[in-house]
């Protein structure tokens, strides 16, 4: 896999549909045990409860769009959930759901075409945006209950590619995003994983009327623009930076450039 910053779709669909079973059922054993008022400290003012409820809700309303390829934004979001009354049986409940969401997604054409929010307007959007949310929810909950919470570094590079491609898009519910502007400025994600697929580098170029990713094609004739400012770590701990997870002071990235391009694109990225 190499960095697409603008092709669709680079993991097959069946990693996203197999990685997705694989992740959800790692989350409920992660908070099974837990108790349901325990905070979690990455989703500042959610308890286990609330990320739990959060992580079911949003499965199921996601294979409710890629059951019925919705061709247009839903005007609502009212779907039966099938919610216990109980916090103590959310676990098992997220867990229930898994055959149901591996079902709408084997029987998904990832080629059909359907409304979404991002770039990619086919249901594959969905599994792979269904992958990374439960995927990092899933590190939430583990580190919210002393777990290291570790990522597959070839799901993490995809996943840093996924962000930045849909980061465009994503104004309807992170606003800052909208306000994102720059005058020209590059800005490069680089993975330090040594071997294997995943040592990559994604750019993003900074305009006075929004921002862009650069696609890797374009990276050898944007060698007279040079890079501004550069973020480099682990592909594991660049998704988590980009999800607000991490930090760029963090001593595990180097970084270099000018620290106020960091500082503009952190302060507007909220995800």
């Amino acid at each position: 896999m190499t960095a697409t910053n603008g092709a669709v779709h680079p993991l097959p669909y069946d990693t996203y549909r197999e990685a997705i079973a694989r992740e959800t059922l790692r989350f409920t054993e992660a908070v099974q045990a837990a108790d349901p008022a325990t905070p979690v400290p990455s989703c500042p003012g959610w308890t286990v409860a609330d990320l739990t409820r959060h992580v079911g809700s949003l499965q199921r309303w996601f294979a409710t769009l890629l059951t019925q390829l919705v061709q247009e934004p839903p005007r609502s979001r009212d779907i039966e959930l099938g919610l216990p009354e109980r916090a103590e049986d959310y676990p098992q409940w997220v867990a229930a759901g898994v055959p149901g969401v591996a079902a709408v997604l084997r029987d998904t054409d990832p080629d059909a075409p359907m409304w979404t929010w991002g770039e990619d307007g086919y249901a594959r959007f969905w599994a792979r945006r269904m992958l990374f949310e439960t995927l990092v929810h899933r590190v939430d909950a583990e580190r919210a209950v002393g777990l290291p919470g570790d990522i597959d570094p070839v799901l993490a590079a995809d996943g840093v590619d996924e962000f930045l491609v849909n980061l465009p898009y994503a104004g309807l519910f992170a606003p800052g995003v909208t306000k994102l502007r720059g005058d020209g400025e590059t800005l490069a994600f680089r993975c330090q994983d040594s071997d294997g697929p995943a040592a990559e580098e994604w750019r993003v170029r900074l305009e006075q009327d929004g921002f862009r990713p650069v696609p890797p094609a374009d990276h050898e004739a944007d060698a007279s623009a040079p890079v501004t400012a550069a973020v480099r770590g682990h592909a594991a701990d660049l998704l988590l930076l980009l999800y607000g997870r991490r930090s760029h002071q963090d001593p595990v990235f180097e970084v270099s450039g000018q620290a106020a391009v960091l500082d503009n694109w952190f302060a507007h990225t909220a995800f």
